[in-house]
């Protein structure tokens, strides 16, 4: 997969929902309830982070829930996007970017989302062909008005900022002409999660797909 399909690919993805679930799963018996109950609440794009021992499985799971789109999270080196890939993961999702990483997504035909903090990184994956990236860390890199400052002499990249994105900032970012969509964990709690509370996050789910853009 060329750059410019995978940002083709990134870009048909982030204009599903407003909101990617950002999400770091334990136990993979919660995998198809969660997923259900985000799909049912209108947030079909699911982000899985490799930050578990039982990620992987996750993925497989909520690849089998009928209209999700699961995605792999935290992708590191090119071992993760092979592994994600063989999980069931339809694109993958990176703080950073490294040649290597994009050499192995792109040789993997997996769609990434890249992640560039400062324009220089913006403008090297831009180089490379990708034109749908995320902000990452988007708060602590100066929120809604740095990514917007960005966006002024680089308009032709799109992003997905996650990374201290609340229901309380999400519009904000969404505002901006160059956001697409927001990554967020706040649609899954731990809580809920732990709970079994489902409903209770479907209704989560619905209220972050009735955000604007």
């Amino acid at each position: 997969m060329t750059p410019q399909d995978a940002s083709k690919r990134s870009l048909e993805i982030c204009n599903m929902a407003p909101v990617i679930p950002v999400l770091v799963i334990e136990d993979v018996a919660v995998a198809k309830p969660l997923a259900t109950a985000l799909v049912k609440g209108g947030l079909p794009v699911l982000e899985v982070t490799l930050r578990t021992k039982a990620a992987l499985d996750v993925i497989s799971e909520m690849a089998e829930v009928e209209g999700g789109v699961v995605g792999a999270g935290t992708l590191l080196t090119p071992e993760d996007v092979t592994r994600s890939v063989a999980a069931g993961a339809t694109f993958g999702v990176s703080p950073g970017s490294t040649p290597k990483l994009l050499d192995a997504a792109e040789a993997a035909d997996l769609a990434m989302l890249p992640g560039a903090a400062t324009s220089s990184e913006v403008m090297a994956l831009l180089e490379r062909g990708y034109t749908v990236q995320k902000f990452f860390p988007a708060e602590a890199n100066g929120g809604a008005p740095a990514l917007k400052a960005i966006g002024a002499p680089i308009p032709q990249v799109k992003f997905c900022p996650t990374g201290g994105v609340t229901p309380q900032n999400a519009p904000t970012y969404l505002s901006l002409s160059n956001t697409l969509c927001v990554g967020g964990s706040w649609v899954a709690p731990k809580d809920l999660i732990a709970q079994g509370d489902w409903d209770g996050i479907t209704r989560l789910a619905e209220a972050a797909s009735q955000l604007q853009r």
